[in-house]
């Protein structure tokens, strides 16, 4: 071919290359501004498209495609599964309830379809020794059926225990059920899943990444953490299946939270183990629920709650819109345990006016997390916090994984929502909101022991901090949304 004849081969080509990449760039732009998100959210996705289009494009196939409005469960599946878990239980008049709970409990039923179950009895576990004593020892009492879902199951001594109860009870009759998030548990345990498997343990991973075409599945996590048990007993909180939260691992120590239920409650629990089951491509579980479960001594009585689960395909992120209303209409305290202090706009605004109006707002994090990226993250929020008035504490003695919030004296959550943005806008959380002053005490009594072994923080000393640190702040504080 001659030269000539090839240049202009060559241009035309290159001229094609280029009006493809900016259709392309163009088409991902249109699909941003279409999905409708947060303009602060869109203006920044379309920003690194057109000025980063390689990184851009990247970054979005990876972190910033939407799952909004993808069921989980079909409408014909939630009714029967409605139907299944509809256990008969006395409701309590709403009019008993405070009006900023009222608010509360329409607002979870709304946007979660969560139902309210009075009559719970409620036991809380901060330390995995004794959580893990009393949750092992009611699997291995289990007859009918198991479902546990964790973010985390280690191939440790404690994930070889739990492997070892779930084999057993499998051989003899007992339905195991097991789901565990695919990133989280990643060359965790797999030795252990197969094991699992092959004694006839029903076991899925959550949202299996696979390269290359289920690679942008590594955004949306399933964060929950539920044990259900012949569906008498169930466990609900931040607690994850490894060792290091017996031992504290790389820390002195591990604080948690995690709550063991029994009575009507079991139903939500019972229906959004389903829905995540049934959402991976399972027949539906219509187990029906019991009440009958037996209380631990230490467990509160007469609990009224809701379960709430929120994820990336609903048009709600309900835990966040519960933590967003709770905390807009508190009277006397806001306080807050989380291991990642991340909030977006709205959640650290409602913060500081509820502190600017004299509500008691407290917020505590751990002095050194797991993760140094997600500590500096957390710290680019502190001065923000002070300013407003609201007392910030750093946890010194290990790691803070408690995700914990208590407004005045009679609402408390729990549950796998931290306080950040990944929570509220990409994982699969669940939480237990409960209406009770006999919970909100005892979980106010575990943070002010906690607060004792803790570093409140000032705003002098804060400005003190080196220049460098204010820095690495910054730029984490850039790559909160996808943190």
């Amino acid at each position: 071919m001659p030269y000539p004849a090839l240049h202009q081969l060559l241009t035309v080509s290159l001229w094609l290359c280029v009006i493809a990449y900016i259709v392309v760039i163009a088409l991902l732009v249109i699909n941003v501004m279409s999905e409708n998100r947060r303009p602060l959210s869109t203006l920044g996705w379309v920003t690194a498209l057109i000025f980063f289009p390689l990184g851009g494009a990247l970054l979005y196939y990876l972190f910033g495609r939407s799952l909004r409005n993808v069921r989980m469960i079909s409408r014909r599946n939630r009714r029967k599964l409605r139907e299944a878990t509809n256990t008969s239980h006395s409701l309590p008049r709403l009019d008993s309830f405070s009006h900023e709970n009222r608010h509360l409990i329409r607002l979870a039923s709304c946007v979660a379809d969560a139902e309210l179950y009075s009559d719970n009895s409620v036991e809380v576990f901060n330390t995995g020794a004794r959580l893990y004593a009393r949750m092992f020892s009611d699997l291995r009492d289990a007859r009918k059926y198991i479902n546990l879902q964790f973010y985390i199951i280690a191939n440790d001594t404690l994930g070889r225990e739990l492997c070892d109860i779930l084999i057993d009870k499998a051989r003899n009759g007992v339905k195991v059920r097991v789901i565990y998030d695919y990133i989280g548990s990643v060359n965790k345990g797999q030795s252990l899943f197969t094991r699992l498997k092959e004694s006839g343990v029903e076991i899925h991973a959550f949202f299996r990444v696979q390269f290359p075409d289920k690679i942008n599945r590594i955004n949306w996590r399933n964060h929950r953490k539920v044990v259900v048990i012949d569906g008498k007993i169930g466990y609900i909180g931040g607690f994850n299946m490894a060792k290091r939260y017996i031992d504290g691992g790389n820390f002195d120590c591990w604080r948690d939270l995690m709550v063991r239920v029994t009575g009507p409650v079991m139903a939500g629990l019972e229906k959004q183990f389903a829905i995540d089951w049934n959402f991976m491509g399972h027949p539906l579980i219509t187990e029906t629920t019991d009440s009958s479960g037996e209380a631990g001594q230490d467990a509160v009585r007469g609990v009224t709650a809701q379960i709430v689960a929120s994820g990336p395909t609903t048009r709600w992120g309900a835990v966040g819109l519960v933590f967003f209303k709770a905390i807009s209409g508190a009277r006397s305290r806001v306080w807050i345990q989380t291991p990642y202090f991340l909030p977006d706009d709205e959640l650290i605004r409602a913060l500081q006016c509820a502190a600017m109006s004299g509500v008691d707002v407290r917020v505590m994090t751990p002095l050194h997390s797991d993760s140094a990226l997600l500590t500096h993250a957390s710290g680019s929020f502190v001065e923000d916090c002070l300013m407003a008035g609201i007392k910030v504490y750093f946890f010194k003695p290990g790691m803070l994984h408690s995700k914990m919030l208590i407004v005045d004296n009679d609402f408390s959550t729990l549950g796998s929502t931290n306080f950040d943005y990944r929570s509220f806008e990409h994982n699969f959380e669940e939480n237990i909101v409960m209406y009770s002053r006999e919970v909100n005490e005892r979980l106010a009594e575990l943070y002010l022991a906690d607060q004792a072994d803790c570093k409140r923080i000032k705003l002098s000393e804060w400005h003190h901090r080196p220049n460098k640190v204010k820095v690495y702040e910054a730029i984490c504080r850039l790559l909160s949304p996808i943190l």
